[in-house]
């Protein structure tokens, strides 16, 4: 009977061609998958996964919002103009906001001519003007381009360095820890033209190599992510914690040139500022022109970000209150998750980096929610707890169930909740 099975599939035409032809190709893909480093493979599936996801989810919100009647509100309207200068296609062009367009705008000044806009750093702009010209000139898809990118490395990070600290490099510890920083509540703010990967991705570079011990790599990167924001040469203090962690805590004149020896590349991270100031300097005439930039075009000055976060609490702003209220939650989390000794250098970068926002005051902490992204232990703490039976889900369909509200909210132009 089996003979006579063979003998009938045989002569049906290509009958024995497509069970081989499917074999084929499923070995072929095996192959290819295999020849992937695994961190890889999962990194991209979740980048391109989340990619789709959000993109669809975007282009479905703002088709439905176009039917309510008054959309978009009037001061959100000439966002909607920007973004169709920059693309028809809205599943590109939702990916741009406010700031997006400052950047294009400092990507495509030319260097050769006096000038005048000093209130935002320019890593992340500069990065852009060598991509445009292999772009057709379109310097607002270079920078998208180098945000995406970013992200992919940064998820890269999140695995290596969630698999270190988590557990004894375990895989389902990464995996974790790259699931829990894309739940973070504007954690979709990643994908857009805006420098949250950017800073992020430097942030767990720095992180993963000072583990590893490898302290010019540290220096190198922490020198470009002073560049890529205000509050990056402030992360020398997490980062020489982490030195002072590798020597047991140890204080003494007879270990001080011990930390000279292994620590001095984090000279180059406040020397990324400088580099900063210097180009104010040299275009503008002012060492601090980015300091008066920033006072003079939104109010900005230094104060006490407790005084901030309490006046928000009490006043009558719900919008406020919800963005102070997030921020004492990630604080929280952090507190309580990262309180193990080895943790501490982790637990005063989440503290920097959510403090200082605030310490600017309003002006700034109307865009808490989208600097709060730079806190991404809190997403290593949610990835430990996460290890306990059933904690998993909720948290994730929690998180999931806040980014979604935060997202369709950001979509419908009342952006300045968000940044």
């Amino acid at each position: 009977m089996a003979d006579e099975r063979r003998a009938g599939t045989a002569d049906v035409p290509g009958s024995d061609l497509r069970p081989t032809g499917r074999a084929r190709l499923a070995s072929a893909g095996r192959r290819l998958a295999g020849r992937i480093p695994a961190p890889w493979g999962f990194v991209l599936a979740v980048f391109v996964g989340s990619k789709i996801v959000l993109s669809l989810v975007g282009v479905l919100v703002l088709t439905a919002w176009d039917g309510v009647p008054g959309a978009p509100p009037a001061d959100e309207a000439m966002t909607r103009v920007q973004q169709d200068r920059i693309s028809s296609h809205r599943w590109v062009s939702l990916w741009f906001a406010w700031d997006s367009f400052i950047y294009d705008h400092l990507a495509r000044l030319p260097l050769d001519q006096p000038w005048k806009d000093f209130g935002f750093p320019l890593l992340y702009p500069f990065l852009a003007r060598p991509l445009a010209p292999l772009l057709g000139g379109h310097t607002a898809w270079a920078l998208l381009l180098v945000a995406n990118v970013a992200l992919l490395f940064q998820l890269w990070f999140a695995y290596r360095l969630g698999a270190r600290l988590l557990g004894d490099e375990d895989p389902d510890d990464g995996r974790r820890a790259v699931r829990y920083l894309l739940l973070l509540p504007t954690a979709f703010l990643f994908q857009a033209a805006l420098t949250e990967s950017l800073f992020v991705c430097l942030a767990l570079a720095a992180f993963w190599y000072a583990e590893q011990r490898r302290w010019l790599v540290v220096g190198i990167v922490g020198y470009f992510l002073a560049m890529s924001r205000s509050v990056g040469f402030v992360v020398v203090i997490p980062l020489a914690l982490v030195l002072l962690r590798q020597h047991g805590w140890r204080l003494s004149p007879r270990s001080l040139p011990r930390y000279v020896r292994e620590g001095w590349p984090l000279l180059l991270v406040p020397a990324g500022w400088l580099t900063f100031m210097a180009f104010c300097r040299w275009q503008g005439g002012d060492w601090f022109a980015y300091q008066h930039a920033q006072e003079k075009g939104w109010g900005i000055r230094v104060q006490n970000p407790l005084g901030v976060a309490g006046s928000a609490l009490a006043g009558d702003n719900s919008a406020d209150a919800l963005r102070v209220w997030i921020a004492v939650a990630m604080l929280a989390v952090a507190a309580v998750g990262l309180r193990r000794r080895a943790d501490w250098p982790y637990l005063v970068y989440t503290v920097i980096v959510v403090l200082v926002p605030l310490s600017m005051g309003p002006p700034v902490y109307k865009s808490l929610l989208r600097y709060l992204l730079a806190a991404f232990p809190v997403a290593l703490v949610l990835a430990r707890w996460a290890r306990r039976p059933g904690l998993d889900g909720w948290l994730t369909a929690g998180l999931a169930l806040l980014q979604g509200a935060l997202f369709a909210v950001w979509l419908t132009y009342w952006t300045h909740l968000i940044i």
